[in-house]
């Protein structure tokens, strides 16, 4: 389940890059993990100290939609919770960091799914066209989520060296494509992809920066979507919107943040200024409700960053898990569900 190391072909190659240094993928300005006088053994203390709200006193509410059964006319996006969701877009499917198994860690049940938020499984998903992982973080790429889908999935789109899981994994090397930020690829006529920068890191163990962080710009013959990955804030934003934008929906990371990390998750008023600088008409906040990775009060990602929405007059969507949300016409007027907690 850890994975594999990128093999000496790949290394070779990812040393003649300029955003490759000392054998580790680098972020386009410097980013520590922790804020200047910070430690990890003060963050450890703060961690398994007691966190008012930090999980859900009640079940997180979800619609559960039939993937199976959805009509292929259609432009919509499903969010499963965290930071996994699905997209149909003019005819083809797309599948966004899946994590089905209930667990976003090596050790089984220490970072269990919040009750109610893990009511999709692999088995619930329908064939997919294309499946993005933005890293390879255990709460983005799940080895029990990734081994059920091998079948289901036609191609596979990842980060320079992330490709190399897959492989070892069983997967067969030519239904996947793993490129550098910038790089970009055309699925289908009126379909491209591109990986643009993030700010974050990757590893799943001790070793960090081996495999490449992205986020992605998605056209379609209808849409161009911004797909976040995990970021902090940074210059890279203003530079997609400039490259990319207007964007008909931004989803952007909104959660497990905590002030003595600020580089490499966004802050709720920082998600304010990307959604304006990548110029979107609308904007999704994502990888919250479902895992427990920071102290702030589970519900805290969503009340902060729609009220700052609300007060700058911004589109915001925000829908329980498997609620279907319409791309051809993004309504406004969501439930306000978290506040049930």
């Amino acid at each position: 389940m850890f994975g594999q190391f990128p093999d000496q072909q790949r290394k070779a190659y990812f040393k003649t890059l300029d955003n490759y240094k000392d054998g580790q993928f680098q972020n386009q300005i410097p980013t520590p993990a922790l804020l200047e006088g910070e430690s990890m053994g003060k963050l450890l203390l703060e961690f398994f100290g007691k966190h008012l709200d930090s999980t859900p006193r009640v079940p997180i509410p979800s619609v559960k939609t039939d993937l199976l059964s959805l009509a292929a006319d259609q432009d919509l996006l499903l969010w499963f919770g965290h930071s996994s969701y699905f997209m149909q877009l003019s005819g083809k499917t797309f599948l966004i960091d899946p994590v089905f198994s209930g667990n976003a860690s090596p050790v089984f049940g220490s970072v269990k799914a919040f009750a109610g938020a893990d009511e999709f499984k692999a088995s619930d998903m329908p064939d997919i066209d294309v499946l993005l992982i933005s890293h390879d973080h255990w709460d983005h790429l799940d080895y029990g989520t990734i081994c059920l889908l091998k079948e289901k999935v036609k191609l596979v789109v990842c980060g320079l060296g992330v490709a190399q899981h897959f492989i070892y994994w069983g997967w067969p090397a030519e239904k996947i494509v793993e490129k550098n930020w910038y790089e970009e690829l055309a699925i289908a006529p009126g379909f491209k992809i591109t990986l643009t920068p993030a700010r974050h890191f990757s590893g799943r163990f001790l070793t960090r920066n081996i495999s490449l962080w992205t986020s992605f710009v998605l056209q379609t013959p209808d849409k161009n979507l911004f797909l976040g990955g995990d970021s902090g804030y940074g210059p890279h934003f203003k530079e997609i919107g400039e490259r990319f934008g207007p964007f008909d929906l931004a989803i952007l990371e909104c959660g497990q943040y905590n002030e003595r990390w600020p580089y490499i998750h966004s802050l709720p008023p920082e998600i304010i200024q990307e959604a304006k600088e990548l110029r979107a008409k609308a904007f999704m906040p994502v990888h919250h409700s479902k895992f427990k990775l920071a102290q702030h009060p589970w519900y805290d990602p969503l009340e902060q960053v729609s009220t700052l929405a609300e007060a700058e007059s911004l589109t915001i969507v925000t829908p329980k898990i498997g609620e279907q949300v319409h791309l051809s016409e993004i309504k406004t007027d969501w439930e306000k569900w978290w506040k049930q907690h």
